[in-house]
């Protein structure tokens, strides 16, 4: 039976709160008395606000283990996002803060007001290597919060302060307000900047990232950065198959003459709770064709929605996936030609002296 988008939340990309894999026991939620409300005939929409709770964690830069992500420490300021996208791997991880993969994630916002503090008291240790730290990987350091916590400018100047190098990760605009900051960075080779971009299409962007910039805001942070000597590469992640992948070409060629320095791509795989998040949004959006989208993420993955296999779980397999990249290789070619992101430099970090004391490092 098809589903009635009314009775859906807007401006949130999952409608469902699934039970948290790892909680013993499941509670009546405030989901049960907004879903009471709405077949009452109650209007809702007001009543459900982003909850921001903030947090202490002792240590704020972490390992990366998995081999194929392209970083080997990652920051994440935030946890849980409200950018709302349908498809995000990281709706997993809220899990393990107590939270469900749905609708929680991206109402109860994780927020680390120690980061900036954690992150100096890391970068002055002796026994600390400078090696890039990438901002994000798990939630975007950009999200609506920021604008007003301000926790990634404070990292950014940390980072400045001790002349180390420093990757970004975002879907989001404000970005832009970090220029001045951002252009010393990248002055000394010092920051390259990732910009997602899903899809052009402003009608899928809306449904599928709900809270994320819009596709020519973002079109036109690649051109603010790349106009400043800025590197950006542009991620095409996650390519879905039957909603973006045919957009692969026109993409390339909007960000390439926006003065992006590279283009890369993942296909989307659905892990954990997300399979149903995202079976359910397919089923709200585009019930037309809901099946034939899953069925072809099912193909790329031999079958199954999700793959965990490292280097073949970001490609996929088949003749989806295949034609896929072979389009990417074609983009290259045609318009990233001469292109390319230099490594970013360690050799001018340094320790500024603490408490006045003159630094003999």
């Amino acid at each position: 039976m098809q589903k009635e988008p009314t009775t859906y939340k807007n401006g949130r990309g999952a409608q469902l709160n699934p039970h948290n894999r790892f909680a013993s026991h499941q509670y009546k939620t405030e989901d049960s008395y907004l879903e009471y409300l709405r077949l009452n005939g109650e209007d809702v929409s007001q009543q459900r606000k982003t909850k921001i709770i903030e947090v202490f964690p002792k240590s704020i830069v972490n390992k990366v283990v998995s081999p194929d992500v392209g970083m080997n420490w990652s920051l994440n300021p935030y946890q849980g996002c409200e950018h709302g996208c349908a498809y995000c791997y990281a709706r997993s991880s809220h899990e393990y803060w107590g939270y469900s993969a749905g609708s929680e994630f991206e109402e109860n916002i994780l927020v680390k007001k120690n980061a900036p503090e954690l992150l100096e008291n890391l970068l002055y240790k002796k026994s600390w290597k400078p090696e890039t730290i990438v901002l994000s990987g798990n939630t975007d350091c950009y999200q609506p919060v920021e604008r007003e916590l301000k926790i990634t400018r404070q990292l950014l100047e940390i980072f400045l302060k001790f002349k180390h190098p420093v990757g970004i990760i975002t879907k989001n605009a404000l970005i832009q307000r970090d220029l001045d900051i951002v252009e010393e960075l990248a002055a000394l080779n010092l920051i390259a900047v990732n910009i997602s971009i899903t899809s052009l299409d402003e009608d899928l962007r809306r449904k599928l990232e709900p809270r994320t910039a819009s596709a020519k805001k973002r079109i036109e942070t690649v051109k603010s950065l790349s106009n400043i000597g800025i590197p950006v590469n542009v991620m095409m992640a996650p390519i879905i198959p039957g909603l973006n992948s045919h957009e692969v070409m026109n993409l390339a060629e909007t960000v390439a003459d926006a003065g992006a320095s590279s283009i890369a791509y993942t296909m989307v795989r659905l892990n954990g709770q997300i399979a149903e998040i995202f079976k359910d949004w397919c089923e709200v959006h585009y019930p037309d064709r809901a099946d034939k989208i899953i069925h072809q993420i099912e193909e790329t993955h031999g079958g199954a929605l999700n793959d965990s296999n490292f280097g073949r779980r970001m490609r996929g397999d088949g003749k989806v996936a295949e034609n896929v990249s072979a389009m990417m290789k074609l983009a290259r070619k045609r318009f990233f030609k001469g292109r390319s992101i230099k490594p970013l430099t360690t050799s001018l970090f340094e320790r500024p002296a603490k408490d006045g004391q003159i630094s003999l490092f």
